[in-house]
């Protein structure tokens, strides 16, 4: 969902990079309080990555925007919100700086909608279902899934609200509301099995790592089980 320059008018982007510069301000003052440990700074580097490679991969969904995973939820429930956040902000900014993939005056758009719509509507959802479900890691991939797939529709149908206020293309609302929402409906679908799937191998190796983990119903963290020492 990559949005490109000249899409939005000046007064939509001025105001979305304001949402995303405070979106980021406050990410940077809460994500300090979701490191336990110095472990998780392996994992953040990893998230990253991981967003990075799968956001590269881009295909046309009508009206000049594209279609890719996000990453925001998958984020949210390994390394924290606060820290997703600013993850997939770095992503963004270095992706449109060096390989031109979203437009420097939509880079405000751009994270806002997928850095911080995604983010918070995924991890919404996680910790909603986490309060409903018990308290065993299947549940934990469940939310997971459920959360990265409700985020991308959500982001697809911000976008589309924005357009409808500052959009400098002649495109019908309901039309382009539809094709984002089908669209990324689908995409859900894929970061949902993918979400599900890194969620479930990271908690089936390092549970202590998964930040969302910590959030299980009845307060019971899943750690990992202590090795045996040797004899």
């Amino acid at each position: 969902m990559h949005v490109p320059d000249g899409f939005l008018d000046l007064p939509m982007s001025i105001a979305t990079g304001v949402v995303a510069v405070g979106g980021i301000a406050l990410a940077l003052k809460r994500a300090p309080s979701e490191y336990v440990d110095d472990r998780k700074a392996p994992m953040v580097g990893i998230v990253a990555t991981v967003v990075f490679a799968a956001q590269m991969i881009n295909f046309p969904v009508g009206v000049g925007t594209s279609g890719h995973l996000m990453g925001g939820a998958l984020a949210a429930v390994l390394v924290g919100p606060a820290t997703a956040v600013l993850c997939l902000s770095v992503v963004l900014i270095v992706q449109a700086f060096l390989f031109t993939d979203g437009g420097i005056t939509a880079l405000g758009t751009n994270i806002t909608l997928i850095a911080l719509v995604t983010v918070i509507i995924g991890w919404l959802v996680f910790r909603a279902l986490l309060l409903a479900l018990p308290a065993r890691r299947w549940s934990v991939v469940a939310a997971a899934a459920a959360g990265a797939f409700l985020s991308v529709p959500a982001a697809s149908a911000v976008f589309a609200l924005l357009f409808a206020i500052g959009g400098q293309a002649p495109v019908p609302f309901g039309g382009l509301l539809a094709a984002m929402i089908g669209w990324h409906s689908i995409i859900g679908v894929g970061e949902a099995v993918i979400t599900g799937l890194i969620v479930s191998a990271v908690l089936a190796t390092r549970p202590d790592l998964v930040y969302g983990a910590r959030f299980v119903r009845g307060g019971r963290i899943l750690t990992a089980t202590p090795a045996k020492p040797l004899a």
